[in-house]
């Protein structure tokens, strides 16, 4: 089963943009008061048995039993018969709402990200459709519930193989996006390892860089509209906050960050097919760049986008590409010298490497991506049990359907 998500340009008339706003401030109210409710049955039972909370707290009785999921949407329908406002909004849209939350709390619970937040005006930027309506997509545009037929920029054609599962609306700085979630009944084969091998290590100094020699410079996207940042914020500053000028403000500040993501990404793709171009398998350090991001050079780290590239565009534009993608430890690569093995201790401030047992000298950042693609061969060759490059374990008939279907899309 194939599934994408595709993104179009809508174009909607002054009242579907009424309704859209309307049906945001709807969906942003039911995920405030589901999470007012969470945190008040949380806050009712962190009070120890023999003192008083400092601050008030809504009392809870003791069996009173935690507001999740299933109790929220059961209480949303009740909710609906006196409430007209709810009922003026798609069911299912609500109850994706408090799907969303439910997830977002989950993901908190386990530490995996931080407590869910109350959302404002600016906050609660789309809401889903679950189910689509029976030929909803025409030259015309989309139709949805409520909205009726929007009218939408087609970018690209969309194939008879693909069926539209879901919508979802998303308002953005500079206008508002239709995200449509795509699905093909097709059983495509996992890219094989094949062919000549790529290791990649990214950086800050540089971008990234290949066991074949090439370095890429890191782009900096902030710093090429950071002045004119600078000037729009100090302009809010002076602003009454929830003002008219205080909201366009807002929005050119929005637009200009907007810009700077869709910059980072466009560049992105683009270096990831630069790399496809030149080896059939690539392979890249696992590494968790969160923490980088919370370093003193957390700025320039997010800035860079390395978790983006690494973990999103390049994988896609890999498996896109028939170019196999792999992940290796991260522990040592720049610790070992990438000729004879042996331990090449240096710190941040040494760029480059010097192995006193062979006489290697390299860049640091090339002799860890050699390393890299030599764990990531040696990986394959113990799992598969022989040497493996130039292996094709798919057949003709799945790589001729893989290579069918996306020269449609």
């Amino acid at each position: 089963m194939l599934n994408m998500t595709w993104e179009f340009k809508l174009e909607p008339s002054a009242e579907q943009v009424s309704e859209i706003e309307r049906t945001l401030s709807v969906c942003r109210k039911v995920w405030n008061y589901a999470l007012c409710e969470r945190k008040d049955w949380l806050n009712s039972r962190k009070c120890p048995v023999n003192a008083c909370s400092l601050r008030s707290e809504y009392i809870l009785s003791a069996d009173c039993p935690f507001p999740g999921y299933h109790r929220q949407a059961k209480a949303l329908t009740a909710a609906k018969k006196e409430i007209h406002e709810l009922r003026s909004v798609n069911a299912q849209m609500l109850q994706q709402v408090l799907r969303k939350l439910d997830i977002a709390w989950e993901r908190w619970r386990l530490k995996r990200s931080g407590l869910p937040r109350f959302k404002n005006q600016t906050r609660m930027r789309g809401f889903a459709f679950p189910q689509m309506l029976k030929n909803c997509i025409s030259e015309m545009g989309l139709k949805l519930p409520q909205l009726g037929w929007l009218k939408v920029r087609w970018s690209r054609e969309i194939p008879d193989l693909f069926t539209v599962k879901q919508a979802r609306i998303v308002h953005k700085a500079s206008g508002y996006f239709v995200m449509l979630s795509l699905e093909a009944d097709v059983d495509l084969p996992a890219v094989p390892y094949h062919g000549h091998s790529l290791g990649v290590d990214v950086g800050l100094e540089y971008f990234l860089s290949t066991s074949d020699g090439l370095q890429v410079k890191r782009p900096r996207f902030l710093d090429a509209l950071s002045r004119k940042l600078k000037l729009l914020q100090r302009r809010l500053k002076k602003k009454t906050k929830g003002s008219k000028n205080w909201l366009k403000l807002q929005k050119k500040i929005a637009r200009v960050h907007q810009r700077i993501a869709d910059t980072r990404k466009d560049w992105h793709f683009k270096l990831a097919h630069r790399l496809c171009d030149q080896a059939s398998s690539i392979f890249v350090e696992d590494l968790d760049f969160r923490i980088m991001a919370k370093g003193f050079l957390g700025k320039h780290t997010l800035d860079a986008g390395l978790g983006q590239f690494t973990n999103q565009i390049l994988p896609w534009v890999c498996f896109k590409r028939d170019v196999y993608y792999g992940q290796v430890n991260a522990y040592g690569t720049s610790q070992e010298c990438p000729d004879c093995g042996a331990d090449v201790k240096k710190d941040l401030s040494v760029r480059v490497s010097h192995c006193r047992a062979c006489g290697s000298i390299k860049p640091r950042d090339t002799a860890a991506a050699q390393v890299i693609c030599t764990r990531g061969q040696r990986g394959m060759e113990n799992a598969c049990g022989a040497e493996v490059a130039g292996a094709a374990v798919t057949s003709f008939s799945q790589l001729a359907l893989k290579q069918e279907i996306f020269r449609a899309i």
